[in-house]
């Protein structure tokens, strides 16, 4: 079958190369899933996980990519939850090959059933975006009804989602991002947007939540913008300063079936539409880790056609 590899890790995304690589293998508790639509994170080829497994041994050439929408073609001993020929979405391990290929081996319970009504390009979208989304607002933060929050990045393919899933729970919506994301903030439902580039940030007061996907300068700065007994979250990098009289959080975002079922309830019913940006082909998957512009929205890759 034909998937992306990266075997060198000095390379960077001049190492992606579209190959052949053999059929994988369904251990106890996998499914192997025809993969129709991918997503990928821009950062993985940084990560420790893409190039060694759990014990820290080498494992490449390995497939990048953790967002996967497909069916179900074979059953691992063991398994339960799923049938063959069932459409499925959800998250691949991150120690082990991954979406951006014709075929993959997933752990069931990393996966949840994909409504026929649901395209299999929208729901490659949601795995990653929508559960960071849904985690550092509830699960970390603790968001409420009433309560305000401010979501950096929030015309990206996380922070988009989570301007809809603040303003569904009744929070007031502060956004932020660059001038050209304001009309996509405000559209999604955000009660005010704030220009990084042009607006000054400590403007905004005090908001008992601040959602950060950025990192550096915008974490710190953000810290001081958390009220007393708020909450800071950010999946950017491992918070160093921390809010005056609050918590600060650095969270990876973890698997959870019941969840992804649920948002995909709300996609059906047009209450969350993640931000597409592109959709290329495998052959074009590598291309896609360094794009020549900033496009808004997430790329998925198309693998087969339904």
């Amino acid at each position: 079958m034909q998937a992306i590899t990266v075997k060198d890790r000095d390379a960077g995304v001049s190492g992606l190369t579209l190959a052949e690589v053999p059929h994988p293998h369904a251990a106890e508790n996998d499914v192997i899933v025809e993969v129709h639509a991918a997503g990928f994170t821009p950062g993985e080829l940084d990560w420790p996980s893409t190039w060694t497994d759990r014990a820290g041994r080498d494992r490449t050439p390995s497939v990048p990519g953790h967002e996967l929408s497909g069916v179900v073609t074979e059953l691992g001993y063991g398994t339960t939850g799923l049938t063959i020929g069932q459409r499925v979405f959800g998250l691949t391990d991150w120690t082990r090959n991954g979406s951006l290929a014709q075929y993959t081996a997933v752990e069931a319970r990393n996966l949840a059933p994909l409504p026929a009504d649901v395209d299999h390009v929208t729901a490659a979208a949601l795995p990653i975006s929508g559960l960071t989304a849904w985690q550092a607002l509830f699960d970390h933060a603790h968001l409420t009804t009433g309560q305000s929050v401010l979501i950096h990045g929030s015309a990206g393919g996380v922070g988009s989602l989570a301007v809809q899933l603040a303003r569904e729970a009744g929070a007031r919506v502060i956004a932020t991002g660059r001038a050209a994301d304001r009309d996509t903030a405000l559209g999604l439902g955000a009660d005010t947007f704030v220009d990084l580039q042009a607006e000054k940030l400590e403007d905004t007061g005090e908001v008992d939540v601040v959602f950060d996907v950025i990192g550096g300068e915008i974490l710190e700065r953000s810290t001081a913008l958390v009220r007393p007994g708020g909450t800071l979250v950010t999946i950017a990098e491992p918070v160093t300063v921390h809010p005056h009289d609050g918590r600060a959080i650095f969270f990876v975002v973890e698997p959870d079936r019941a969840r992804l079922a649920d948002l995909a309830q709300r996609l059906r019913d047009g209450s969350l539409k993640p931000i597409i940006g592109t959709v290329r082909t495998l052959a074009e998957a590598a291309s896609a880790f360094a794009p020549d512009k900033r496009t808004p929205g997430k790329t998925i890759i198309r693998v087969t056609e339904a």
